[in-house]
């Protein structure tokens, strides 16, 4: 599982790749703090390489999207592929993103 994340256009973005699995996902939160610094900003989740999610990662999703709306700021998903778009719909994440 790799983040990398970019500034761009005032905003930033978070290319993920891989599994988001539970063990993924303790080191996804030390690499998403720079995203919880910037919650009042646009934040962009994008999965375009993104295999899997557990809730682990589905928590740390819900996370930002707590500490962007408590700051001003927004998180939007893209590019989830089916079997993540299953996860988002059966959860209801599908109605808490903004999903593109």
């Amino acid at each position: 599982m790799t983040i990398e994340i970019k500034e761009m256009n005032g905003g930033y973005t978070a290319e993920f790749s891989g599994r988001l699995d539970t063990p993924a996902a303790v080191q996804a939160t030390k690499d998403m703090q720079p995203l919880m610094e910037q919650a009042d900003k646009e934040i962009i989740l994008d999965c375009t390489n993104l295999e899997y999610i557990s809730s682990s990662g589905l928590r740390l999703f819900l996370s930002l999207r707590k500490e962007t709306a408590a700051k001003g700021g927004k998180v939007i998903i893209k590019n989830i592929n089916d079997e993540i778009k299953k996860v988002f719909m059966m959860t209801g994440f599908y109605n808490l993103f903004e999903i593109k």
